[in-house]
């Protein structure tokens, strides 16, 4: 073999198992944690090459919080990215809570960020407070005049109910339940123009915020409009309501008027026609009386002479067709 490819193949060697050693012991690395007044040693970093847990990242944060007073371990940081917890995220926020006077401690933020949130947007939360517009919110007062009314809620994180608490659609759908209670037990809808402040004190004493992961600081009515009469609009229904019911018991009457007016004609029908057979009958009698001796001539005649005084009478007592009673 040539000596120069020899040469060439033992430096290539050398390097690549330089290279190899500083990767699996980061030198450089855990020299800049000394300068910068970190305790890790070396067998430490080469542990977490085998943990596949990156050492600059747990250097760096370890240098950070350090240099930011705060007093945390390599194991806590190990432990919490091998969670799946985001570590820049939480040591931002630790900082961010040291500098705001805000009590968090790491086991918090570590929760807070395993369980979802943005613990440092939350920090910041806490720090600056955030204004939430509620959706138009229509209520109506006693005298049945409809208001609609916007509000504008200012929140701010709540550290200790990250973990657990209810969101902003929670706070919104309480506020508006709020507003739809004090406005509904409103006398006058001019009492809650004239002091639309009424709400805000009424639905901020309520304690909304408990349970959920932020803190009301001030509730304040941006608008209110007059909406449709809706005491109007309902008593207008009912009274189209009763004038239906009204109306549909008046047909019944109406029918079983009609039903019972057809009835009576129909048993006066069936009247006329059992007389009708009755009289048919007449004869066939008056021939079997006449065969079995029962009726004489004489008593036939009489009959007659009845029957026949009987229809002048009547005659005489009804008057004459188109001649009314003279005055």
């Amino acid at each position: 073999m040539d000596p120069n490819a020899s040469l060439l193949i033992t430096v290539v060697g050398a390097v690549i198992a330089l290279f190899f050693f500083f990767y699996i012991l980061p030198v450089n690395l855990w020299f800049t944690a000394q300068l910068s007044g970190v305790k890790v040693s070396l067998l430490n970093l080469f542990l977490m090459r085998l943990r596949k847990v990156p050492p600059s990242l747990v250097v760096n944060a370890m240098i950070t919080s350090t240099k930011a007073g705060l007093d945390l371990t390599s194991n806590d940081i190990e432990t919490h990215y091998l969670a799946g917890g985001h570590v820049n995220n939480v040591i931002k926020a630790l900082i961010s809570a040291d500098k705001a006077n805000i009590p968090l401690d790491f086991r918090l933020a570590t929760a807070i960020d395993l369980a979802g949130r943005d613990v440092f947007d939350a920090v910041q939360l806490s720090v600056n407070p955030r204004v939430i517009n509620t959706p138009p919110v229509a209520a109506v007062a006693k005298d049945g005049i409809q208001l609609i009314a916007k509000a504008r809620v200012t929140v701010r994180a709540n550290i200790n109910q990250l973990v657990g608490g209810a969101g902003e659609e929670t706070i919104l759908a309480r506020v508006g339940e709020g507003i739809v209670t004090t406005i509904g037990s409103s006398t006058n809808h001019k009492e809650v123009l004239e002091n639309p402040d009424k709400i805000s004190k009424v639905v901020l004493n309520k304690g909304l915020d408990s349970g959920t992961a932020f803190e009301i600081l001030s509730i304040d009515i941006a608008d209110i409009d007059i909406g449709d009469n809706i005491g109007a609009k309902l008593q207008t229904d009912q009274a189209e309501a009763d004038l239906k019911v009204a109306n549909a018991r008046a047909e019944e009457r109406r029918a079983m008027a009609v039903a019972s007016e057809q009835e009576m004609r129909s048993k006066a029908q069936e009247a006329r026609a059992k007389v009708i057979e009755a009289e048919a009958q007449l004869p066939l009698a008056m021939a079997e009386a006449f065969r079995s001796g029962n009726l004489g001539i004489m008593d036939y005649y009489r009959m007659e002479n009845l029957k026949s005084d009987t229809e002048m009478r009547d005659s005489i007592a009804k008057p004459a067709p188109g001649k009314g009673k003279q005055s």
